[in-house]
């Protein structure tokens, strides 16, 4: 929604084809813009691939999102070598995936703009989020070595790093923590809120500002950062 309102043309992709159409029925068009949608689960890189490489090719994509669901909540000591090989793949691979395919065409008009949503447990580990503190220290240290190689070209790679944000994530979260700590749901709420210097959780559109500023010209000489947006939570700089 932020970059619609700014006058871009979207192309949104995810699993849920009725949501994606709600999502295209909502996007403001601005100056001409226009707006797509693709039902693709990003697991299947081979699918994916195809289907990126395909819109590079008709289209100049300059500025990519890269955001998948994270993995399920638990101890990495628990967790199943499965559920790391599918969250490698959820994540790494589908994001290196999406890179292969629109890196060329950035090369050619000088400049690009890749983003990657990932979390502040690249920071500071977060508790019970076991495999997914792993995947996304792995994605944060392929982010950096990305920008290192592609700034030459003028193609920026940078991680926003949201903290709690109201979403579906995170009152998964939130009932996961409740069960295993034997609290209520609002007690577990106020435990996390307690650790936020605003004492708040974020909105998604905050979130999607950070995205928008390092996406435009006013973030241009920023690369190969982890951006925070969590309200001060992170306890370290």
């Amino acid at each position: 929604m932020e970059f619609a309102s700014l006058g871009a043309s979207v192309t949104a992709l995810a699993r849920d084809a009725a949501r994606l159409d709600d999502l295209m029925r909502a996007l403001p068009t601005v100056n001409g813009s226009s707006h797509r949608a693709i039902v693709l689960d990003v697991s299947d890189t081979e699918s994916l691939g195809r289907r990126i490489q395909g819109l590079a090719a008709s289209d100049a994509i300059d500025i990519v999102v890269n955001n998948s669901g994270g993995p399920a909540p638990g101890p990495a000591h628990e967790a199943s070598a499965a559920e790391f090989e599918q969250a490698f793949r959820q994540h790494l691979l589908a994001y290196q995936t999406v890179v292969r395919a629109v890196v060329p065409g950035m090369k050619q008009r000088g400049h690009g703009r890749i983003i990657n949503i990932i979390s502040t447990s690249v920071k500071q580990p977060l508790h019970n989020l076991g495999v997914s503190n792993t995947i996304r220290g792995a994605v944060a240290q392929w982010a950096k070595t990305l920008a290192n190689e592609l700034g030459p070209f003028g193609i920026t790679v940078n991680n926003v790093l949201p903290g709690a944000t109201s979403t579906e994530r995170l009152a998964a979260i939130v009932r996961n923590k409740a069960a295993k700590e034997g609290l209520t749901e609002e007690e577990a709420a106020g435990a996390m809120l307690a650790e936020i210097p605003l004492r708040r959780f974020a909105r998604p559109e905050e979130i999607a500002f950070a995205i928008a500023f390092l996406s435009g010209p006013s973030g241009a000489y920023i690369n190969g950062i982890n951006l925070p947006v969590d309200g001060g939570r992170t306890g370290c700089l």
